[in-house]
Formats: structure tokens, sequence, C-alpha cells
């Protein structure tokens, strides 16, 4: 269809799916949610904090989890993305940055915001990460702690409503913002015999990382986004 798009499906989990479903009827389409992700927080201690430097935020989800762990709200929180960074505001830090992109993007102004020697930095992070920012990071001479607080798991299948209006031919696209989002979907969908449904569905990726996840799927068109962020995501709507 390659939009303007009337009916879309976001697989977007928990608070960031609603969010997304409110800005995608903003513009004036009908959303429907089916996450295709679980998010589980992981019980424990407070996190850990003492001679960090600053917080690494790469998912909304990170920041829940971590602002569920500490009362610390005062150390530098460096978020890859907008989306990210909203979040980070939202749970009451203070001192927020916002890569604008992915990871590599993160890493890019954390290694010229910061200081190598000045203490670790803290990646909240789930079981399953995309990149790998320690890695990255630990390059440039940076000590990075990932801090598992949450998991992410694969939807057991697609909710009934899914696949009724997939077969009515009634969605117009499909929104992926994770390559593992994108992975659960194209499994439960094969599964549910949807793959013929897809000639006439466009999905919409937030990076080439997220298409390639998506490309086994016989979609009308696969979209991605020209930067990995939410609001570039959207400007697809159109």
């Amino acid at each position: 269809m390659s939009g303007p798009y009337r009916r879309l499906l976001v697989t977007r989990p928990g608070e960031d799916g609603r969010a997304l479903a409110a800005l995608v009827e903003a513009r004036g389409a009908t959303a429907l949610i089916d996450p295709m992700l679980e998010i589980e927080h992981h019980a424990g201690p407070p996190l850990d904090l003492a001679g960090a430097q600053a917080l690494l935020f790469t998912s909304a989800n990170g920041v829940r989890a971590a602002a569920a762990r500490t009362s610390e709200r005062s150390l530098p929180a460096f978020a890859v993305g907008d989306a990210t960074a909203r979040a980070a505001r939202a749970a009451g830090f203070a001192d927020v940055r916002s890569a604008g992109g992915d990871v590599g993007d993160l890493t890019a102004l954390v290694a010229r915001s910061l200081v190598p020697g000045a203490g670790r930095l803290v990646h909240a992070a789930g079981t399953a990460v995309a990149g790998d920012l320690g890695a990255a990071l630990a390059a440039a001479g940076f000590v990075v702690e990932r801090a598992v607080l949450y998991a992410a798991r694969p939807a057991a299948s697609l909710a009934e409503s899914t696949v009724r209006e997939l077969y009515a031919g009634t969605i117009d696209a499909v929104l992926f913002f994770s390559p593992r989002t994108a992975r659960s979907f194209v499994r439960l969908a094969g599964q549910a015999g949807l793959d013929a449904r897809l000639v006439a569905v466009d999905a919409l990726c937030l990076s080439t990382a997220v298409a390639m996840e998506a490309r086994t799927m016989p979609w009308h068109a696969i979209r991605v986004a020209e930067r990995p962020e939410q609001a570039t995501l959207l400007d697809l709507l159109r």
C-alpha cells in the first residue's frame, strides 16, 4: 500500500505500545495493539550505583526497570533515542541526554561527553540487547557494567483479533521497532498460516536490522525509517 494508511498494527509492548498507538491515532489512522514481547521486571536489591558517573539506557523498558530499583535521579542519564529520553525524564531523571539514534550514536555521545577515568558506566538492560554497547565503550577506555533488570519474552501467539483482521484484509501496515518484535511476528504469523495475507500489507521498520528480520514474509513493501527514531518512523505514515 505504501501509505497513507488507515489501520495499523502496533507490536510494541506495554506502555510503549499504548503511547505509540496514541501517536498513530493522532495522525488520523486507527491503531490496533498486539504486543510481540512480554516485559518482566526482575526483582532484586537496589541498583548499585556507587562510583558510577552515568547511567546508560537503550530502551524505555530499561528506564522503567532501573527507576524501580533505585531512587537515584541525579546521575547523568544517556539515552539511545528521544523516546527513551522522554521516558527517563518522566521517571524523574534530572540530567537526560539523547543520542537521537542507535547504539552507535549513543557510544559517540558518551565518548565525547564523559571521561573514562571518572567512574564506571551502568547500562540498565534486558536479558537481550541490540548491539554491543559495552564493547564499543570499552574500546574507548570506559568501564561499563551491564545491569540485567528485565526480560522481554516473545509472545506465545497472535491475538485472535489480529488473525481475524489480517484474514479480512483490514490491516494496511505493521509497525516494528526492534528485531525481536519483527522476529516474533514473523514466527507467529507463519504458525497462523497468514503468509499469503501479508501480500497487501506493508512492514514499517525502525531500522535495517529490523527489516532483515521481517523480510522472510511476502509483504507488499518493507519500508525503513531514514533514522532509527520514533518520529522518523511515524513519518512513513504519510
